[in-house]
């Protein structure tokens, strides 16, 4: 997939040969995760955006949004190529080996999806099934190392696993509560098991050591929690 970054101007410039502008902040994220980020119209929009814009403004600064895999999102900030990622992150052990967390700003659902004409009915069914995960997620982690089962299929992108799915490739996928709705909402042949998995937090991630950033990131984190725009950014872009 093309790397792409889109300016809040909604200029698009290739990633090629850029380099980073001190009146620029770079977020960076995997733009297949409605309603927190994807692309309308060849524009990433969404709950994260709306949320990075707020961050922008807060810091005087211009947008830049990168789109990667899931999997490299880390990696762009260990190496500063992006300042912040804002990916519906879940928060782990590992994860904070390698970058700061800011607070919270949403609490999310693991779900797990099925076929309707599936025999599996409930949660408790699922394990040592074949199950569809995204690679680097925390469903990945929770069901390594919890063992569920040793037969995994590990995706880059939401969309193939909805696909193995439907496909009878997998047996079940496990996955974030609001992004799994929209899949299901497009596949009439898929249902969302009752109940969740496991609750996990969304936080942003910054390189290990910049205060200064994940200060005013809290500040604007915190600001939005308490004036509930986070829960209109939800409402607005899970229609």
């Amino acid at each position: 997939m093309k790397k792409i970054l889109i300016l809040l101007s909604i200029c698009l410039i290739a990633l090629c040969g850029c380099k980073k502008n001190k009146n620029e902040i770079v977020m960076v994220t995997e733009a297949g995760f409605a309603p927190y980020e994807y692309y309308d119209n060849n524009k990433i929009v969404g709950v994260d955006v709306e949320i990075a814009k707020e961050i922008a403004s807060a810091l005087g600064k211009k947008l830049v949004i990168k789109d990667v895999y899931f999997d490299a999102i880390i990696n762009e900030i260990k190496s500063g190529k992006a300042d912040f990622a804002l990916a519906g992150m879940s928060v782990n052990e590992e994860r904070k080996k390698q970058v700061d967390f800011s607070n919270t700003y949403i609490i999310s659902k693991q779900i797990v999806i099925v076929r309707n004409d599936s025999d599996i009915k409930n949660i408790s069914q699922i394990n040592n099934k074949k199950i569809a995960v995204q690679l680097g997620t925390i469903a990945d982690s929770y069901v390594t190392d919890n063992n569920i089962t040793k037969d995994i299929v590990r995706q880059k992108k939401y969309l193939s696993m909805a696909e193995d799915l439907k496909a009878g490739k997998v047996d079940l996928i496990i996955m974030d509560e609001l992004p799994g709705k929209k899949i299901v909402e497009n596949n009439e042949n898929l249902i969302i098991l009752d109940g969740f998995v496991f609750e996990d937090n969304y936080a942003i991630a910054v390189k290990k050591g910049n205060t200064q950033l994940l200060n005013k990131i809290n500040e604007v984190i915190d600001n939005l929690k308490n004036s509930g725009k986070i829960d209109e950014y939800i409402l607005e872009y899970s229609k």
